[in-house]
């Protein structure tokens, strides 16, 4: 099951940004995605999901925005290795 979400946004910001509606949803999308896995609130196979991506391409739109897809800190990272 799948929720539509609404967010209003005036003809003049798309005329602007010289995008169509789709296109902002799909930037929109892929930017909320982005955020909540930054700030560690979901995985990376979920924020593929809600960015309506394949992981192999939320981790090409990762690098575009400049989020390293490794969200591990140093000292987990060292634990991991020595598990």
């Amino acid at each position: 099951m799948s929720k539509t979400l609404k967010i209003d946004i005036d003809d003049d910001v798309l005329l602007g940004l010289n995008i169509s509606a789709d296109e902002m949803a799909l930037e929109l999308r892929i930017a909320a995605a982005i955020k909540m896995y930054e700030v560690g609130r979901i995985s990376q196979g979920k924020a593929a999901q809600i960015a309506g991506l394949s992981r192999a391409e939320f981790i090409t739109a990762l690098s575009k925005f400049k989020i390293s897809p490794v969200q591990e800190e140093e000292a987990e990272l060292l634990e991991t290795i020595r598990e």
